[in-house]
């Protein structure tokens, strides 16, 4: 008591001494001094109110979106408590590309737990996978969900009633009945039986023996040879001379990394040769996801699919993987240590539009734009009179971060908190230019040679719900407030 009373009458001399010494001083600053000030509205509020006045649709908009060519069930389960009911304890961490036994799940488990880092692995032995899928469907409070890329990019999509899906993928009788009913499916998309995933899903601060993870995050794994061949692909580009879309969204890359290289070797090249046959009008959009095998990776990029797709999505691992196989700036980082530097994805982001994009004249690639997304913020670079409606478009995707990890329909401001950095560079290495985000406006926008970049920060939810599907929900937003602008001669 007397501690509490002694800093009482210190505070009241102070104010004292401040108003005699400056008896100008004024009045609202002493009352700040000497009494609690009710809240006023944060930088969440803020922004919430700007995304409202500045996220508005193109004025040309898709009307006819292809989406291909991964689908399946999501097992959504608690993965520590999975792991219990597996009988398998606690201990260090350690990476697979491939997981071949609950071992090497637990241990590729426990490592991206610890790092709060979302993964995707192939279990191999199709007999042990079944009886964890069995478990993870009778473990208490266990969820079903549409699952895949392609489905839950496509499911994003019908939300718009203006806007017709055609979904391709091997689609079983569990997932087609929950797919939304304005989806298109082509008969030779459906299959007898369903593929499952398995979601192991950890909350932010959740323990188990000496591992904590920092954030919420989930672990996918499954064994899906459908997906894994996508053998999808060339019944979903024979449907696209009927359906004439005019936009095509294609994922399901990551799951062949799994079968090997003699399969992958061979797929990859039937993969690009069905992708060619798309009218060179329509753009393709590609989603990337978790991979391991830098090879593989060098192929998609270097030789496959990177030069004829016009867009790309993909996460923070995904980005800094995708410069360690090509030797691109920042390949030397081992991972990213807390939020990624702007500076360092912006390098990175760059080198791809220079090295695989059209940002050069010469250049005979369609790539011209990449949505890059984290938890705290995302940002879109395009090349230069390519593509319209961005700083819409950033802000459209990272609203939806912020409400679908909540599970709620708009912003909540009690429930989300800005993570993003204040100030930051607008590169790494020189030149490099100090920027800093505006509540009020909040998209930084800065120009690296034909490059633009749109930077908007994510209000991230503090408790939330669901992060499976996130990054798809936020390519499809973007996606939906983006336009093409008409090719134009450099």
């Amino acid at each position: 008591m007397w501690r509490k009373a002694a800093a009482v009458a210190l505070l009241a001399l102070t104010v004292g001494y401040m108003y005699h010494a400056n008896p100008g001083l004024p009045q609202r600053i002493l009352r700040r001094i000497t009494s609690p000030q009710p809240a006023t509205p944060g930088s969440e509020q803020v922004i919430s109110a700007a995304w409202e006045d500045r996220i508005t649709l193109p004025s040309r908009q898709w009307s006819r979106v292809a989406v291909g060519v991964n689908a399946c069930v999501d097992v959504v389960v608690s993965g520590v408590g999975l792991l219990q009911a597996l009988a398998v304890d606690p201990g260090t961490g350690l990476d697979h590309e491939v997981l071949h036994s609950k071992e090497d799940l637990k241990e590729a488990f426990i490592h991206y737990m610890a790092r709060g880092a979302a993964a995707e692995r192939f279990f191999s032995d199709k007999e042990v996978f079944q009886r964890i899928a069995r478990a993870a469907a009778e473990y208490p409070g266990a969820q079903l969900y549409v699952g895949g890329n392609a489905a839950l990019i496509g499911q994003k999509l019908a939300t718009y009633s203006d806007l017709m899906v055609l979904l391709c993928g091997p689609v079983g009788p569990k997932l087609h009945e929950m797919l939304d009913e304005q989806i298109m499916v082509p008969p030779d998309s459906l299959q007898e039986t369903d593929e499952y995933h398995l979601i192991l899903e950890y909350k932010a601060g959740e323990q188990w023996g000496s591992t904590k993870a920092p954030q919420a995050n989930r672990f996918i794994f499954s064994h899906d040879v459908s997906n894994g061949e996508m053998s999808s692909l060339e019944t979903f580009v024979a449907s696209l001379d009927e359906f004439r879309p005019d936009l095509v969204v294609l994922s399901g890359l990551h799951m062949m990394e799994g079968q090997g290289r003699q399969l992958w070797e061979e797929r990859l090249k039937e993969a690009v040769a069905a992708v060619s046959d798309i009218p060179k009008e329509v753009p393709i959009h590609l989603e990337l996801a978790s991979m391991t095998d830098k090879d593989y990776m060098s192929h998609i990029m270097q030789e496959q699919f990177m030069p004829i797709v016009s867009s790309i999505g993909l996460n923070e691992q995904e980005l800094l993987f995708l410069s360690q196989a090509g030797g691109g700036p920042h390949a030397d980082l081992a991972s990213w240590k807390g939020t990624p530097d702007v500076g360092r994805v912006s390098d990175i982001l760059l080198w791809i539009l220079e090295e695989h994009g059209r940002s050069d004249p010469l250049s005979e690639a369609d790539l011209t734009r990449i949505h890059f997304h984290t938890l705290a913020y995302h940002i879109l670079a395009t090349v230069e009179g390519s593509w319209g409606n961005q700083a819409a478009a950033v802000m459209a995707g990272a609203r939806v971060a912020s409400t679908q990890a909540c599970g709620l329909q708009t912003i909540d401001v009690s429930k989300v908190e800005l993570r993003a950095p204040v100030e930051f560079h607008s590169s790494h290495t020189e030149p490099k230019v100090k920027l800093a985000l505006n509540p009020e406006h909040p998209v930084t926008v800065w120009r690296r040679g034909n490059v633009t970049f749109h930077l908007a920060p994510v209000l991230v939810c503090k408790q939330p719900l669901r992060t499976v599907g996130l990054g798809d929900a936020i390519s499809a937003e973007g996606l939906v407030y983006s336009e093409l602008k008409p090719q134009q001669p450099f």
